[in-house]
């Protein structure tokens, strides 16, 4: 139990985390609980599957080892089974103590190396991880339109990559079958044996990739309901009634960055109707075609073409950075309606751009993190790689669009999404 002091040294140092950059809010956060439980290591999953970021601070090896897919298995299973778990992971051939912490909007901690204490603040931790997670939550909810083209851009690569490997293996694996099925090959306890292994590889690949693409997805009816959640405030405080029209049930799962970027939108939307306009009602549909996610609001306000265009100001951008399309329709005195349309499926590159067609797999990731603003540092951290190789990457990029400077090839690459 913390004293009354150190409580008020966590409050402190608490408001310090919190307004910490997001890069370096974990950091503050492994900081401001040494003192409550020894660790050697934090990593974090975000709530938001797509759009949000694994990231650590402390051991390098651990952080550097723990991947995004063991992460989202343990988040499963917390989900499952209750908010606090302590137990021993393999990662990489060692055993790590872990403390694994799941926050009420569904973002995981992973504690390293918990000191002997750590069960007895275990539940002060999780009310402190409670805290930060919503924070982090809302500034990822406010999705800026470069946070959601990142996103995006590296569901693209991921599902492009993840293709190549499973047609290279997959060949592979074929001429390794048609190798053994030859007649010049007399021994079947060999052959036999082979051909088993080889179709078990087959589908693990296939199990790998359906694990990629089901972890990075959120059932469109639970992120309809965290809509929801997340408009209660206005609904609370503000006369504007709101209506929901709720999605299909059995409709087709939405990527995380879409429906990150769906919530996003249809709040700023809705906030911006609410304060710029005599509106009484709005009313959100969200539906799927199979291959798009539709979304659907109109209000009862005056439908004044200048209130149209503000409101379009304020989404056109996320929307654009999720290859969407948008319409704002207004009839005076009836009131405005929007129309938004969000593909599911991310490009097989991205930017949608023949300028990326000659590129090497690790250029088309730099290229698509180069369009999202990162620089060379934050490109080497989140593609693990040396910020020299980065460089070495970028002349490459710049060399194939025949291009003079870092802000030319991003025009160049962004022009096909734009167009």
């Amino acid at each position: 139990m913390c004293s009354e002091v150190s409580r008020e040294a966590l409050l402190r140092g608490l408001s310090d985390v919190l307004a910490s950059p997001l890069r370096l809010m974990l950091p503050a956060l492994s900081e401001l609980i040494t003192p409550l439980v020894s660790h050697t290591a934090l990593v974090m999953l975000a709530a938001d599957v797509g759009g949000g970021r694994v990231q650590g601070a402390g051991d390098p090896v651990f952080v550097r080892r723990m991947r995004g897919l063991e992460l989202e298995r343990l988040r499963k299973r917390l989900e499952a089974s209750g908010g606090m778990r302590s137990e021993t992971l393999e990662i990489a051939g060692s055993e790590h103590r872990t403390l694994q912490l799941l926050s009420r909007n569904g973002a995981l901690l992973v504690v390293a190396g918990p000191g002997s204490g750590a069960e007895t603040q275990a539940q002060l931790l999780l009310a402190v991880w409670d805290i930060v997670a919503q924070h982090v939550q809302e500034r990822a909810d406010e999705a800026k339109p470069d946070y959601l083209q990142h996103a995006r851009a590296i569901a693209g690569t991921r599902l492009k990559a993840l293709t190549e490997l499973e047609d290279e293996y997959a060949a592979a694996m074929e001429s390794v079958l048609a190798a053994l099925r030859s007649k010049r090959l007399n021994d079947a306890q060999a052959r036999a044996e082979a051909l088993s292994r080889a179709v078990a590889a087959l589908s693990r690949m296939s199990s790998t990739v359906e694990q990629v693409r089901t972890l990075t997805e959120e059932s469109v009816t639970v992120s309809f309901e965290r809509l929801k959640e997340d408009l209660r405030a206005i609904s609370r405080y503000s006369p504007v009634k709101l209506q929901f029209a709720d999605p299909p049930a059995d409709g087709r799962p939405l990527p995380g960055e879409v429906s990150l970027g769906a919530r996003a939108l249809v709040y700023r939307a809705v906030l911006t109707l609410v304060e710029g306009e005599e509106v009484n009602h709005i009313r959100i549909h969200w539906d799927c075609d199979g291959t798009n996610l539709l979304i659907r609001m109109q209000d009862d306000g005056p439908g004044s073409a200048a209130a149209a265009k503000t409101l379009l100001g304020k989404i056109r951008e996320r929307i654009w950075s999720l290859n969407g399309t948008v319409t704002v329709d207004t009839t005076p005195g009836w009131g405005t309606r929007i129309n938004v349309t969000l593909p599911l499926d991310p490009p097989r590159t991205h930017p949608a751009s023949s300028a990326m067609a000659g590129m090497r797999p690790r250029e088309v990731q730099v290229a698509a993190l180069m369009v999202a603003g990162y620089r060379n540092r934050a490109i080497a951290d989140e593609l693990r790689i040396s910020e020299n190789t980065v460089k070495f990457h970028v002349s490459r990029i710049l060399r194939q669009l025949g291009a003079d400077s870092r802000a030319e090839a991003i025009a160049v690459l962004t022009a096909g999404q734009r167009g």
